[in-house]
């Protein structure tokens, strides 16, 4: 795993550098360890450098964000493999070589996620990534083995190896070449959806991404990012850019309408729960959105290169709140 990078982004993180780095360096192998720090105010850089020296670290001037951050720091470095692991995972120990093998064996697999599990309740699935994420129709975000926030038990239920739609940011590897083939994470998304608008541009270029059981890591669900409306504003603000991006051209205007309806029902939500932050949070994100309409139109790709079967389920909301169907096995009873 010479040629692997495991590369951590750190903002102020250094409790958490203290609580799991020692793990990520002892269970990742020959692989490079890289530690990419956001301005953090901490120390965390001046302690990792002091206590564990094989760290690289490489320290940038300000706050660039999950995305910018890593496509900033990742220029500097130099490997075949990219490890993408927060700050806030605990890794297994034997974690890293199923994932690399897979890409090593699999000519086809552009990148993988192993099983996320939730490091307070291990026998559980955690709501970032679970065993691996897909869309439905509108771009909502979903999960095997996570539905909204009901988190199953790992029973063995995914153990199948199987193509995903998306990886979780928390921890996934992807070969440095796609990545950048990419043109990275989207910067001005700063956090929150960036990676699946990357596997989103992967899917629509014909790569292939997957999920193995066989890799296991723990992770603290919103250590790095708690809930706040800055969160609730760029999750709306993020969803929306990123359906503007990579949709078909036949169904754009239709999603982009049907998300606008469901965000203002959202905001109503809140609204009656008298939490006016979130629900100013959501308005203030369509308004960001409105402005930055034209600039993410010229990115588009051409029609016929952004592909039309995205998405597993038509309307993951009716499907959970509606039919019921609380786990991912119950969306289809083909699934095996």
């Amino acid at each position: 795993m010479k040629n692997t990078a495991v590369v951590l982004l750190n903002y102020n993180g250094i409790a958490l550098l203290k609580k799991f780095l020692p793990k990520t360096l002892r269970y990742s192998g020959e692989a490079q360890i890289v530690l990419i720090d956001n301005a953090s105010s901490d120390g965390s850089v001046a302690w990792v450098q002091k206590t564990h020296p094989t760290v690289t670290c490489i320290s940038l001037s300000e706050n660039l964000g999950y995305a910018g951050g890593y496509n900033e720091g990742l220029k500097s470095v130099k490997a075949d493999y990219y490890a993408l692991v927060n700050t806030d995972i605990e890794p297994s120990p034997n974690w890293l070589a199923p994932l690399i093998t897979e890409l090593q064996t699999n000519p086809s697999a552009v990148a993988v996620q192993p099983h996320i599990l939730s490091h307070s309740n291990k026998a559980y699935f955690e709501y970032a990534g679970a065993a691996g994420g897909y869309l439905d129709e509108l771009g909502i975000p979903f999960c095997r083995g996570r539905l909204f926030h009901k988190c199953e038990k790992d029973v063995g239920q995914y153990h199948e190896k199987v193509p995903i739609f998306w990886a979780s940011g928390a921890c996934f590897v992807i070969r440095s070449q796609t990545f950048w083939k990419q043109g990275g994470f989207d910067a001005r998304f700063f956090a929150h959806q960036e990676e699946i608008d990357l596997c989103w541009r992967i899917f629509n270029s014909g790569g292939t991404i997957y999920a193995i059981s066989e890799s296991k890591v723990y992770h603290i669900g919103a250590a790095t990012l708690p809930p706040s409306a800055q969160k609730v504003f760029l999750n709306h603000r993020n969803s929306l850019l990123m359906c503007l991006k990579n949709l078909p051209q036949k169904k754009l205007y239709s999603v982009l309408f049907k998300k606008l309806l469901l965000d203002g029902g959202i905001g109503i939500y809140y609204l009656l729960k008298l939490n006016f932050k979130y629900t100013y949070a959501i308005i203030s994100a369509h308004f960001a959105f409105y402005k930055m309409f034209n600039s993410y139109a010229k990115l588009r790709s051409s029609e016929s290169s952004n592909k039309a079967h995205y998405f597993l389920r038509k309307n993951i909301v009716f499907d959970y709140f509606v039919l019921r169907r609380l786990n991912f096995k119950d969306l289809n009873k083909n699934y095996k």
